[in-house]
């Protein structure tokens, strides 16, 4: 299979542990967001347990940061399900539900179709970013890299609400 897929990892860290009422409405969202971004044109592969999240996983040693990675197709595909889906309604609370972190805590980076990332390679590509910002190799949505030459999936954002 030609061509190349989008992933993305982004971490978080609730203001409150997950079964607290001061993140109740976040949970509550979990499942319903996680059926748009799986029936969303472009949607791949997301990181999750069996019970249909990754709210049990954690990155970079943290206990406090709650996971989510997933793989899609372009990055319009993932930008419309960011920005075009009821995703948004959920991202424009998250400073009720997080706290805002000093570091970088999303990363893009381009795969070869048919390859599903770890978690410790979405946390390579994070802390690649951290220290040596936006490059081909790790990349934000303010910032995005085309996919390799000869990809089959684009890169153009011109124009988003990023």
């Amino acid at each position: 299979m030609a061509g190349y897929w989008l992933a993305q990892l982004n971490l978080g860290r609730l203001r409150a542990p997950l079964d607290s009422p001061e993140v109740v409405d976040f949970v509550a969202n979990l499942e319903p967001v996680n059926a748009v971004a799986d029936a969303s044109p472009g949607f791949v592969w997301r990181l999750q347990t069996e019970e249909g999240n990754a709210t049990a996983l954690r990155a970079l040693g943290d206990d406090t940061l709650l996971v989510n990675m997933s793989v899609w197709d372009s990055l319009e595909a993932l930008v419309a399900f960011v920005y075009r889906s009821n995703h948004l309604d959920v991202l424009r609370r998250r400073r009720e539900w997080f706290q805002v972190m000093s570091e970088a805590y999303l990363v893009l980076w381009w795969v070869e179709a048919g390859h599903i990332p770890s978690l410790a390679e979405g946390e390579e590509r994070l802390v690649h970013l951290r220290r040596f910002g936006s490059s081909p190799h790790a990349f934000t949505f303010k910032e995005p890299q085309p996919a390799p030459s000869g990809a089959t999936a684009s890169s153009s954002t011109a124009g988003m609400p990023l």
